[in-house]
């Protein structure tokens, strides 16, 4: 036996230790002391039940499904409905398009000889978020830009510094059609700053965000020679006047564009690109041919500057086929250099300027009185020094006693007084002499276009013979009262030289493709006007002007050729006061007056200095253009004898 202990027993339920038994002690108060009993036992325990999961885990379940409802409609919108959308607005931001130019369709002439090209250029641009605080730490990054640019680029600092400020874009064009040399004196000027800047942290190179994209500029190698025909190209690439504007489409191509990814302003190479070529525009070959109009402009530019004339023009027509060989303006201009071009010399005013054509205009007259068997070229005709008719008293150029004329011979004095006696011969009253001298009129093309389409062409004024004023109707048949341009008064030549014909009047040939095929232009309308008879006769009087000592342009005669023509001096309507003021001189004819093969039209206007008559200053510019043009074309002379149709005749 030993002392120990025995083991305490624990109790189920408890974590204590069971104690040993013992005496319970008394309790005060007013309740009874609990009767001890013979066990002793805890007080029960309490169980926690837990709550049941599943509501809560609805709720979560039901929160995240509407959550992944969400982004699932998010995400279809995103990437079904809205992709197009997104993926635009991330193109736009990360890929760049530029419209690649077309080169332009070269102008010719005849021959091949180009008037005008397309050469090589650059296009100048910049990337304005580059030029932002952010980029070049500096507050005035675009006005130091600018400041380097203008110079080189020749344009106003302001306006640049602007343009690198544009918002919300990384391209805006600074210059377009720059020469290659503007370019290189850019990036020479980019490379030292770069370079400047690598070594010292102050420098900026402000001009890293200025590029240059291939581009064509439009030059003139003859500079201002046929330049009314030309015309010119404007700041946006389109033809600004002349052939170049009437024929814009042929000449412009189609452009291309390029699509490629940029990262600060620059193409990255690896993540490909897209392009659509350009297709080059044709080539126009032109009826000019460039060594006649050479002729025909530096002759009426002598001329215009002798006689300190506000203008001139000179037309050299084909007569068997309208082809136009010249179409000579002065003052002109040179479309290389169009900021230095006088804004009054823009255009061609051999179709654009309306003007009354005086004398050169009898021969329609005359040849309406031939037609309708009025008269023959040896009709005597008794012109009075004054003569009434109307509201007015008509006179002719020069006072004079009585003549007694041929009707050659008063297209060879050019009598007005004569022309008025003759024309009223058409019809057995006034009124209807007016309206057979008016559908021949409009027969000789005045009062219409002339068929070729040329930008801003006047089609003068003729207005019908009911409307014709009392001293109109006495008036148009010597050249005033009505108007044309130059283009129709060489026409009326035109007509009577290719046997009364008239021949629409064309300035191209033809058209070339990129393919290199050669499209003829449509064959021109021709119509008969006077017959044939009628214009042999024709051609008989008007060489008597040239070639009787009587006639009014004895300046126009060539040695060798026989020669038909008219001279004109009509007063000159000025365009500023729409009064009469100075005077148009003029002289129309062809040659061979026998075998005709060239039409010769000239004109000036308000000549200030020296003479005004058509015969002393237009005269001898048409003997010198015709024979360059006959020399030129190698016409030889026919080798006939001329007709000799008497001027006058004994009463």
């Amino acid at each position: 036996m030993t002392d120990r202990q025995p083991p305490r027993r624990r109790v189920p339920g408890s974590s204590r230790p069971a104690r040993p038994a013992s005496r319970p002690r008394p309790r005060t108060g007013s309740r009874p002391a609990r009767r001890p009993s013979s066990t002793w036992r805890p007080p029960p325990v309490r169980v926690l039940r837990l709550g049941s999961p599943r509501p809560r885990l609805r709720m979560v379940g039901v929160a995240l499904t509407l959550v992944m409802a969400v982004f699932a409609v998010r995400l279809l919108q995103v990437q079904a409905i809205d992709a197009s959308a997104y993926a635009a607005k991330a193109d736009e931001n990360r890929y760049v398009v530029h419209a690649i130019a077309a080169e332009r369709g070269a102008i010719t002439d005849r021959n091949g000889v180009t008037l005008a090209a397309s050469v090589d250029a650059e296009d100048i641009t910049a990337d304005p978020t580059m030029f932002t605080r952010e980029q070049l730490k500096i507050d005035d990054g675009p006005e130091q830009a600018a400041a380097l640019l203008a110079p080189i680029l020749g344009l106003d600092q302001e306006a640049l510094a602007g343009k690198l400020r544009t918002p919300n874009t990384r391209y805006v064009l600074l210059a377009a059609r720059q020469t290659p040399q503007v370019w290189n004196q850019i990036k020479d000027l980019k490379t030292t700053l770069a370079k400047k800047a690598q070594t010292d942290r102050t420098t900026v190179n402000v001009l890293a965000g200025v590029f240059s994209e291939p581009s064509s500029k439009r030059v003139y190698p003859a500079g201002d020679l046929a330049a009314g025909v030309l015309g010119w190209v404007d700041a946006s690439g389109k033809g600004g006047g002349g052939i170049e504007q009437q024929l814009n489409e042929e000449l412009a191509g189609k452009p291309g564009k390029v699509r490629y990814a940029q990262s600060g302003g620059r193409e990255v190479p690896t993540a490909g690109s897209a392009e659509t070529p350009a297709v080059p525009g044709s080539d126009v070959e032109l009826t000019i041919d460039r060594d006649i109009q050479w002729a025909a402009q530096n002759a009426i530019t002598e001329q215009v500057r002798a006689s300190q004339a506000d203008r001139g023009y000179v037309i050299v027509q084909d007569t068997r086929t309208g082809e136009i060989l010249a179409m000579a303006e002065s003052p002109g201009f040179d479309p290389n250099d169009l900021a230095h071009a006088d804004p009054d010399a823009l255009g061609n005013a051999a179709v654009q300027d309306a003007y009354e054509p005086g004398s050169t205009a009898k021969v329609m007259s005359m040849a309406a009185v031939l037609e309708e068997h009025k008269a023959t070229p040896l009709t005597h005709v008794v012109v009075p020094n004054r003569l009434h008719r109307g509201d007015r008293l008509f006179q002719d150029d020069v006072d004079h006693d009585t003549w007694y004329l041929t009707l050659n011979g008063v297209l060879a004095k050019s009598s007005n007084i004569g022309t008025i006696l003759a024309t009223g011969q058409l019809g057995r009253t006034q009124a209807e002499a007016n309206r057979v001298l008016y559908s021949y009129l409009r027969k000789f093309g005045i009062g219409e276009y002339t068929g070729i389409g040329f930008p801003g062409e006047t089609k003068g004024i003729l207005a019908p013979p009911g409307k014709w004023s009392t001293s109109q109707q006495y008036t148009i048949p010597f050249g005033q009262g009505f108007s044309i341009n130059a283009l129709q008064a060489a026409s009326i030549y035109s007509t009577i030289a290719n046997g009364g014909v008239r021949i629409q009047p064309t300035l191209v040939r033809g058209i070339k493709g990129p393919d290199g095929r050669f499209t003829p232009a449509p064959k021109p309308e021709k119509t008969r006007v006077v017959s044939e008879r009628t214009a042999t006769q024709l051609a008989q009087m008007l060489e008597s002007v040239v070639d009787d000592e009587q006639g009014t342009g004895l300046k126009a005669r060539i040695p060798g050729y026989r020669v038909a023509g008219k001279t004109g001096t009509a007063n000159r309507v000025d365009p500023a006061t729409g009064r009469y003021r100075g005077y148009t001189s003029s002289f129309a004819g062809f040659a061979p007056a026998d075998k005709p093969r060239i039409t010769v039209y000239c004109a000036i206007q308000n000549a200030t200095k020296g003479s005004y008559f058509g015969g002393q200053i237009c005269g001898p510019i048409y003997k010198k253009v015709m024979e360059f043009a006959l020399k030129t074309l190698q016409v030889p002379p026919t080798g006939t004898r001329p007709a000799n149709l008497p001027v006058d005749f004994t009463p």
